[in-house]
């Protein structure tokens, strides 16, 4: 069995000084997963997830990130207003 096939889609620098980067990994056998390298420090976890799953993270992060922001615009309007 070869190695499979792996193309970076993102790297992305992480607070803390952790980096993220995603990997579309194409096996042998047609089998497609999304990587998920996560580094802290000389700590690497490793994640390798199928589309549905992939799908059900991207979702929740976006709606938390959108929640958040408009949480943090909220705030720092309220902020401006006591000025």
């Amino acid at each position: 069995m070869s190695d499979p096939n792996v193309t970076e889609l993102s790297r992305i620098a992480a607070p803390f000084r952790r980096e993220i980067v995603l990997q579309d990994v194409l096996h042998e056998s047609g089998m497609r997963l999304l990587r998920v390298r996560i580094r802290e420090g000389t700590r690497f976890t490793i994640l390798d997830i199928d589309v549905p799953t992939a799908e059900a993270w991207a979702s929740t992060m976006q709606a938390w990130a959108t929640r958040a922001a408009s949480t943090s615009d909220a705030a720092n309007e309220g902020g401006d207003d006591a000025q």
